[in-house]
């Protein structure tokens, strides 16, 4: 029996995984299963598959993935992933000058000020995750989707307009104020598939988002300074007054065209909102929902993961800053802005190349073990290539330094992994929602605190010269080997050990 591709109409795809909601997608209104159109239950990422199909309802082996994905909707929700990690990190590579010079702030000072700016940031994000979830429960998915990414779009325009630090950490904090995209384009991607394409799906978000990455910094550091780099700018007095404005109007142009691509080409997902699908029952509650078997133990390896990452996102744009007798390796804006791309685009590849592939012949666990040992080696490379610089090996550094970013950039498929193992424990279809606003809501509390964290350990190892500078080093090389045991405490539920319905159906034959 042929089924429907339409999303909304779908009885198998992934009952409202966004982040932070009540996002109710449920795919059954009745009994809290997704169900198949034959009545039998189909399993929600880790429910029962369907054993027991009447031979003339059996699909055949090329149907055994379920509707195929709408690639069209997946490519645009894609495309508006990108907005997040552009408007991040396209202020990285000029982001230390700007505090300085702009700002008026001591060299030392420069660490602190640039975590807090990202911190109150990702504060005011926190606050404001569940709100724009539970919003787009009423309204739909789309409205508020591209409400904020107009918003970003506004804010990040205004940032290079900064003439002070307290203007900004304001423009920052407004930037905040719309935090709704990644909670809305993470349960319209899940709203979209099925259990069975839904680490397709993700893998190709991660590749955006770490495009993002790529496009970031690109904008950035080829854009600051317009008036210094490129002659057509040398005589504008605009951009001699404003030297960060340049980068900060085309972010703002760029996120605004994801808002109108978005307007005309994204469907609802919503149920209940969508059209032809019928009403959604409500999630679990928190407390429920945190007292399920293994539930707690995923969250932590998820909060564990995103704690790295964040940390050794704030540290390593000053480390490539900070001169080298102090513990960094002296780079400038424009040779900061070349390291993080190149970094993205490894980052993307891993993702788009890599994950996909071994995610589907070994587990969701066995990738994300195998980053976990990575974490702990590639971190354990950034003190000795300050090290290197300090010696003058030139022609030892750039090598370690390429393997650093291209074979370290492979520890990037932990936050798909930890994202499927979000989606693989939720009790039923319609916690997902809840349980991803809780993920999302502890991501945010840690973005909050860690790159303020990490960057005042890190000012405070060159302040007073604490192991040649590398204190936030040793720090962060100490989480990622506690990684690897947090990683043990993975319950099988969220191994993602993928098996397909006809196996599934050959077993029970047999």
């Amino acid at each position: 029996m042929a089924k429907s591709a339409d999303p909304a109409n779908s009885d198998d795809h992934v009952g409202g995984v966004d982040e932070v909601t009540p996002l109710l997608g449920a795919p059954d209104a009745a009994g809290g299963k997704a169900t198949e159109p034959n009545g039998h239950p189909n399993g929600h990422l880790n429910g029962d598959i369907d054993k027991k199909t009447d031979p003339e309802d059996a699909p055949p082996p090329d149907e055994d993935e379920g509707p195929p994905l709408p690639v069209g909707q997946i490519l645009a929700l894609c495309y508006a992933a990108l907005v997040e990690p552009v408007a991040y990190f396209s202020i990285f590579p000029y982001i230390q000058e700007m505090v300085e010079k702009t700002g008026g702030q001591r060299p030392q000072n420069v660490g602190f000020f640039t975590g807090l700016i990202e911190a109150l940031f990702s504060l005011v994000q926190m606050l404001l995750m569940i709100f724009y979830g539970r919003l787009s429960d009423r309204l739909g998915r789309k409205p508020v989707l591209i409400f904020s990414l107009t918003g970003v779009a506004g804010a990040s325009a205004l940032f290079g307009l900064s003439r002070n630090i307290w203007q900004m950490i304001l423009f920052r904090c407004v930037a905040g104020l719309f935090a709704g995209s990644s909670v809305t384009i993470r349960a319209m991607l899940s709203e979209n598939c099925t259990k069975y394409t839904q680490a397709r799906a993700f893998s190709w978000y991660m590749f955006a988002r770490n495009l993002g990455i790529f496009i970031g910094p690109l904008i950035g550091g080829g854009l600051s300074n317009a008036s210094q780099q490129y002659p057509i700018f040398a005589h504008v007095q605009f951009f001699i007054d404003y030297p960060y404005a340049l980068p900060s109007f085309v972010t703002g142009v760029f996120c605004l065209s994801t808002a109108i691509v978005g307007f005309f080409v994204l469907n609802e997902t919503l149920k209940g909102k969508a059209a032809g699908s019928g009403p959604a029952e409500p999630p679990m509650t928190i407390r429920e929902l945190l007292r399920a078997p293994g539930v707690g133990y995923v969250l932590l390896i998820y909060g564990h993961c995103q704690f790295l990452a964040l940390c050794y996102t704030a540290v390593n744009p000053v480390f490539l800053y900070t001169p080298v007798d102090l513990g960094g390796c002296g780079f400038s804006p424009q040779r900061i802005s070349i390291w993080i791309i190149l970094a993205g685009g490894s980052q993307a590849l891993w993702m788009l190349l890599a994950f996909p592939t071994l995610q589907r012949r070994t587990s969701t666990g066995t990738v994300l073990r195998t980053c976990a040992v990575g974490w702990a080696v590639f971190m354990g490379l950034y003190p000795l290539l300050n090290e290197m610089l300090r010696a003058h090996l030139e022609a030892l550094f750039w090598p370690v330094a390429l393997i650093s970013i291209i074979g370290g950039s492979g520890v990037a498929m932990s936050f798909a992994c930890v994202q499927l193992n979000i989606n693989d424990i939720s009790p039923s279809p319609t916690s997902l929602g809840t349980l991803n606003a809780v993920a999302l809501t502890i991501n945010s509390a840690i973005r909050a605190v860690a790159p303020v964290a990490a960057t005042s350990l890190y000012a405070t190892g060159v302040r007073y010269h604490i192991l040649h500078g590398h204190l936030a080093w040793v720090f962060i090389v100490a989480f990622a080997v506690l990684f690897n045991f947090s990683v043990r405490l993975l319950p099988e539920k969220a191994e993602g050990r993928l098996v397909k319905k006809s196996d599934a159906r050959s077993e029970d034959e047999d």
